[in-house]
C-alpha cells in the first residue's frame, strides 16, 4: 500500500526563521574549509592565515613522528577499528595507548573514549543519577554541562570560582547519595584556573567525589605537563581526572584516568564507550608517540610559555588587559557585542590571522570575545606581527575594550 505524502506543508519551514533571527542577532556562523599548515599557520578557503584559534598548543599535529607512526599502523591494521571496544573494537594499540597515558599520569589505569565531549558526558551519568546532586561552575564546557544534565541527577549550579557559595549548596544537600563537583582544570573560553585545592579540600571535608576536565591542561601545564591538578598539587585518587587528545596531544580521542576500579566500573557503565566505536588504531599509534615527544622535549611547553609572555607584554604594555591573569595558552579579550566581534575577527583575517570569534551561547551574553590560542609552532615574529594588528587597528581606539 503506497501512502500519499502531501507537500502542501514543510514541517521544516520554521528553519528560515530561526536562521534569519540568528543573522539578526549576529550569531549565525557559516561553515569555511581549513588546511593546516606548518610554523601554526593554515589556508582558509585557500587563503594563508597565522592560526591563532586552533587548540594545537604543542605542534604536534603536523610532527612528522605522530605522522609516522600512524601510517605504519594503517598499513598493518587499516583505518577504523570496526566496532565498540566492548565488541571487537579494542586492539592493543587501544591498550598501549591506555597504558601510556596511565604512565604519563601517574595512576593505575585509563579508559578511552572517542572524544573528549564523549568521555563527559558519558562519565558524569555514570557517577550520579536521580537522588544525587551534581555541583557545577558556571562557565563549565558544554560537554560538562550536558553530562550533568543527562545525569538525571539535582543539578547545582554555583558562580564561577565561587567556593564560598558552592560550600553552603553542598550544605544543603549533605542528605544525598552522592554528591558530585564538576569543573574545568582550564576554562577554555576565559582560560583561567579553577581553584581546585580549595575545591578538592572541600571534597574531603564533605566527602564527594570531584570531576576535573583538563582539556587545557594536559601536555601543558604542570612541571611533567600533566595538567592543572599537577600544577596545584591536587592529584589524589578522589579526584577523577579527563583528558584529550585532541589538544596538545595533537591526534583525537578523549580518556578518563584513576583508579583501577573506576576505570573497571566506567568500561561497564559509561554509554557513550560502551556503544561508540573505537578511536582508529592509528590514532591511538600516533597519540603514543605525542606523549614520547611531550616527555622528551620539555623545551615545546618552554617555547610555548615564552610565546604566550611575548604577546601578554604586548597588550599589556599597550594599557590592554586580558580577561584572565592566568599563564595559559588561552587568551581572551573581550569585546561584548556579536556583530563588533565578527567584525574584529574578519579584519584581522585580512591582516593574515586566524583568530576565533567567540559569540553565545558558547559564551554568557554581553561577553562576545576574541579567543587568542597560542602554539609552540608560533614564530617569535608571527606573535609580534599579531600584536601589532591587534593594537593598531581600530579594536580599542574605538573603546570596544577599556584598558
Amino acid at each position: 500500500m503506497t501512502i500519499p505524502v502531501s507537500t502542501d506543508v514543510d514541517a521544516t519551514s520554521w528553519l528560515s526563521g530561526e536562521l534569519a533571527q540568528l543573522e539578526h542577532d549576529g550569531l549565525r556562523r557559516r561553515q569555511r574549509t581549513i588546511t593546516p599548515r606548518p610554523n601554526g599557520e593554515c589556508e582558509v578557503d585557500g587563503r594563508r592565515r597565522v592560526n591563532f584559534a586552533s587548540n594545537d598548543y604543542l605542534g604536534l599535529a603536523l610532527d612528522l613522528r605522530l605522522q609516522e607512526a600512524a601510517r605504519r599502523v594503517i598499513a598493518e591494521q587499516g583505518v577504523g577499528a570496526g566496532a565498540s571496544a566492548l565488541v571487537t573494537g579494542r586492539t592493543e594499540l587501544h591498550e598501549r595507548l591506555e597504558s601510556r597515558i596511565s604512565q604519563f599520569e601517574g595512576t593505575d589505569a585509563t579508559l578511552l573514549f572517542p572524544s573528549g565531549y564523549a568521555a563527559n558526558v558519558g562519565t558524569i551519568p555514570a557517577l550520579v543519577g536521580r537522588g544525587d546532586v551534581v555541583f557545577s561552575d558556571a562557565l563549565n564546557h558544554a560537554s560538562l554541562i550536558d553530562g550533568c544534565r543527562l545525569s538525571r541527577a539535582t543539578v547545582c549550579v554555583y558562580p564561577h570560582a565561587d567556593v564560598e557559595t558552592l560550600a553552603a549548596g553542598m550544605e544543603q544537600h549533605r542528605s544525598a547519595q552522592r554528591r558530585l563537583i564538576v569543573t574545568d582544570g582550564v576554562f577554555s573560553m576565559d582560560g583561567d584556573l579553577a581553584p581546585l585545592r580549595e575545591l578538592c579540600h572541600l571534597a574531603e571535608q564533605q566527602d564527594a567525589m570531584i570531576l576535573v576536565d583538563e582539556a587545557h591542561g594536559t601536555g601543558v601545564l604542570g612541571e611533567a605537563g600533566r595538567g592543572a591538578c599537577e600544577l596545584t598539587g591536587v592529584e589524589s585518587t578522589r579526584v577523577i581526572r579527563v583528558g584529550t587528545l585532541s589538544k596538545a596531544i595533537g591526534a583525537l580521542g578523549g580518556f578518563v584516568t584513576g583508579t583501577q576500579e573506576l576505570v573497571d566500573y566506567l568500561w561497564n557503565s559509561a554509554r557513550t564507550q560502551v556503544f561508540s566505536t573505537s578511536l582508529p588504531p592509528a590514532i591511538c599509534a600516533a597519540a603514543c608517540a605525542a606523549f614520547d615527544v611531550i616527555q622528551q622535549e620539555p623545551e615545546r611547553r618552554e617555547l610555548l610559555f615564552s610565546r604566550i609572555r611575548q604577546l601578554r607584554a604586548h597588550l599589556e604594555g599597550a594599557g590592554v588587559l586580558c580577561s584572565s591573569s592566568e599563564a595559559t595558552p588561552i587568551l581572551p579579550v573581550i569585546i561584548g557585542d556579536p556583530e563588533r566581534v565578527v567584525n574584529v575577527a574578519a579584519s584581522l583575517e585580512t591582516e593574515g590571522f586566524l583568530v576565533a570569534a567567540i559569540r553565545p551561547p558558547t559564551v554568557p551574553v554581553g561577553t562576545s570575545r576574541l579567543r587568542i590560542s597560542l602554539s609552540a609552532a608560533h614564530t617569535e615574529s608571527a606573535v609580534d606581527r599579531l600584536a601589532e594588528a591587534l593594537l593598531q587597528g581600530d579594536l580599542f581606539r574605538a573603546g570596544q575594550v577599556t584598558p
